[in-house]
């Protein structure tokens, strides 16, 4: 059995405050193939924590900076494919075609569009050529993530790249039934080399993991994908 019962915070692979286990089902076979632990509302933290130490820094970075991190990004991310495509065929039960065709291709669709719109992106600017009014647009914050399990990277690249496009900085909670995208996430974004605290995972139940985010002074955005009743929630 797969085991992937570390949260990434900080930029390091770290145990979780408390051990709590859970087992991931592949729904085509109904069987349990792995292993990730469940967080508390101590991970998100420990987590958040680490986004407000790293924002300030992080905020004021370079375009160009920003621009080169997601274009390593998507390298990384293409050159690892097949085992993206594998992995959601896993924890969704789906067939590999499509996971290769539609899944995989919308993240890194994703990462391409926003490397495109960022190049464009204007972060100051007059408010038209009339007035002498003058713009400028500013990261928000610490933002939390949380992603469902039916198009796990392709919700996951479009918030995350975002994020970093943006000069945000997040704690990312996908869904633990489909968590092993978040993870092999994670793993692309350290290799890529964005600095530690600016994207960190913490896996758990929406209840918890999620309801403490929603529910954090130190959070500035929730950016939720989800069903009514969580967002009612959230």
């Amino acid at each position: 059995m797969i085991d992937k019962r570390k949260f990434y915070i900080n930029g390091k692979w770290i145990d979780p405050y408390a051990s709590k286990d859970f087992e991931v089902i592949n729904p085509s076979n109904e069987n349990a193939y792995a292993v990730i632990s469940i967080g508390s509302k101590k991970d998100v933290d420990i987590a958040v924590d680490a986004s407000k130490e790293a924002f300030p820094k992080w905020s004021v970075t370079k375009k160009k900076d920003r621009i080169e991190l997601l274009e390593k990004l998507l390298s990384i991310y293409k050159a690892r494919w097949d085992e993206i495509t594998n992995t959601m065929s896993q924890e969704m039960g789906a067939p590999l075609d499509w996971c290769s065709s539609a899944q995989t291709a919308s993240g890194a669709d994703h990462i391409e569009d926003f490397i495109l719109r960022l190049r464009q992106f204007k972060f100051e600017k007059n408010f038209n050529n009339n007035s002498t009014n003058y713009i400028v647009l500013e990261p928000i914050g610490v933002c939390a993530l949380i992603t469902p399990w039916n198009w796990p990277m392709n919700q996951m690249c479009t918030k995350v790249a975002s994020g970093i496009a943006a000069g945000c900085t997040m704690v990312l909670k996908p869904s633990e039934i489909t968590p092993f995208c978040g993870i092999i996430l994670a793993e692309i974004i350290h290799d890529a080399g964005v600095p530690a605290g600016i994207f960190n995972l913490v896996n758990g139940m929406g209840p918890v993991v999620g309801a403490s985010m929603s529910e954090h002074k130190d959070i500035d955005m929730m950016h939720f994908t989800g069903s009514t009743r969580a967002g009612v929630a959230v």
